[in-house]
């Protein structure tokens, strides 16, 4: 029988192996979240995926492999992730204590998702087929944390690609046929195969060249369907009013009056902006709406005539408003809603927020403190079109729902264009409220249809259905953005057939990768 010294020894030196085999690849993980918006430095990805694949090529075993994509999704997200710090700092004096956890917890939860594929793709020999396999099981990884708590689907490698400006708007334009877990899969398939060698590289750089082809064609082509000028009489102009309160400010709720009255005048300025834009066009003169960004009115609208009717007429003229408010159901659970104000101040049209934020909205089960004021709240039934008179039938959704590909527009009652209010004051001025953005801007390419957004600190802006953004006011400005909403395009492959598409994709290269050496080797014969 053997001593439990020398056993002791050999379990910590496997625990040592482990860890040295977790440090390269947790540091190319970090190296990777830099491809993220803002910064788009898509150069670093190959890098960071060559420093993976090795050590999943040099794991003694598929355990190991796991805790390299472990570690490799730790330092991805924990970097990727750092601003949501700033949400607990806001509320720094009640949880301080809970100040490394946002970011490294959600980093950890979402490491098991890079573990996977690690694992997986070890079945197949090391190469191209690893590689495929590799991505092929990524990408449903990652379409899988649309079904982690109320769900988590941030920072997609496929938005890496949505740089601001000209480049982004060619370069996203595959989201219309394949989404953006398509070009997710794509990216990280050329980001593993292109070091495997010259002609790999090759491949890599024609397959690129593509891309931006056929994005610039889409982009091009789509140029008079998706300009103004082409948009039907009920196509509205938007004035999006962007008051820039601190989070500090609304949850101190220390000077509610003064909040509200800042909306009421910018709203005034925004509603005679558009009127006159408005006025410009030919022929009968198109709807003006107003929106404020989520939860910009400081009480719950739906129970205050007297507010409704002061907003009213501070947008005087205007056809519709769409306000962000809280509100309470009648299960008397809370929800964080947007209404619709028709000309007199009624309630035209109520929208619940769908999917909550975890920890933030939504608390797990799970979690033995309570986080979350008030135990959370409770969500909506889903996408709604609003058909409200005179205007456009309008798409509403708040703040993070955005994210959720394929899963923004009721596809059985299309909407002409989408709203989105939101309040990234939270996360202050850093890459958080970008990522955002970015998901905004994927959602109108993928739908084909425009998007208008109102911030509560920015970014407020207006993206056509190209993703083309049409005007914007940025971060931490108070103020007003007036723009004529541009037509819907037809519905695109991927708003028809939603996320079917990826995966249909992410089988197929799975397949590809699988397939048996002995046709391989026939397939070569024959050529």
């Amino acid at each position: 029988m053997s001593s439990p010294e020398p056993q002791k020894v050999g379990l910590l030196r496997r625990t040592g192996v482990a860890l040295r085999g977790m440090g390269m690849p947790l540091l190319a993980g970090g190296v990777a979240a830099f491809t993220f918006p803002p910064l788009h430095l898509l150069p670093l990805l190959p890098f960071a995926f060559l420093v993976l694949m090795r050590a999943i090529d040099r794991a003694p075993t598929t355990r190991q492999a796991a805790l390299a994509g472990f570690a490799f999704g730790f330092g991805l997200h924990a970097v990727g992730l750092y601003w949501l710090i700033n949400a607990i700092l806001i509320r720094a004096s009640e949880f301080w204590w809970f100040v490394p956890f946002p970011s490294l917890g959600c980093a950890l939860i979402l490491a098991p998702f890079a573990a996977v594929p690690a694992a997986v793709c070890r079945c197949v020999p090391a190469g191209w087929r690893r590689c495929v396999l590799f991505a092929a099981i990524w990408t449903l990884c990652d379409m899988g944390r649309q079904f982690l708590f109320s769900g988590f689907t941030w920072n997609p490698l496929g938005s890496d690609w949505a740089i601001h400006g000209l480049a982004g708007d060619i370069l996203i334009q595959p989201a219309a046929w394949i989404g953006v877990d398509g070009m997710t899969l794509l990216t990280v398939i050329l980001a593993l195969t292109m070091p495997l060698g010259r002609r790999w590289a090759a491949v890599g750089v024609l397959t690129i060249m593509l891309w931006a082809g056929s994005g610039a064609l889409r982009f091009y082509g789509l140029a008079h369907q998706a300009d103004v000028a082409a948009a039907g009489p009920t196509a509205p102009v938007v004035a999006l009013v962007q008051g820039n309160v601190p989070e500090q400010e609304k949850i101190s709720r220390s000077d509610m009056q003064r909040v509200f009255e800042r909306y009421l005048t910018l709203t005034q300025r925004g509603v005679a902006q558009a009127l006159e834009e408005s006025g410009r066009t030919q022929g009968a003169a198109h709807p003006v709406v107003y929106v404020w960004p989520e939860t910009a009115f400081p009480g719950v609208l739906e129970e205050d005539p007297e507010a409704r009717s002061m907003i009213v007429r501070a947008a005087e003229g205007a056809s519709a408003g769409i306000v962000g408010t809280l509100r309470m159901g009648p299960d008397q659970h809370w929800r964080n809603s947007v209404v619709a104000l028709d000309e007199t101040g009624g309630v035209a049209a109520v929208y619940d927020k769908a999917t909550l934020v975890p920890f933030g909205e939504y608390q797990p089960r799970f979690l033995p403190l309570q986080v979350v004021p008030g135990g959370g709240m409770t969500p909506g039934p889903g996408p709604r079109s609003w058909h409200l008179p005179g205007l456009e039938a309008a798409g509403p959704l708040v703040c993070y729902e955005v994210i959720f590909s394929g899963h923004v527009a009721d596809h059985h009652d299309r909407p002409g264009w989408l709203v989105n209010v939101t309040n990234d004051a939270w996360y202050g001025n850093s890459a958080g409220p970008r990522q955002h953005l970015a998901a905004v801007r994927l959602r109108a390419v993928e739908e084909g249809l425009p998007v208008a957004r109102a911030a509560n600190t920015g970014v407020s802006i207006v993206y056509d259905a190209r993703g083309h953004d049409l005007g914007r006011l940025e971060w931490g400005i108070e103020g007003v953005l007036v723009r004529a909403m541009p037509p819907a395009l037809s519905p695109t492959l991927f708003a028809q057939f939603g996320q079917k598409i990826p995966v249909a994709l992410c089988l197929l290269a799975a397949l590809v990768a699988l397939f048996p050496s002995r046709y391989r080797v026939l397939w070569r014969s024959d050529r």
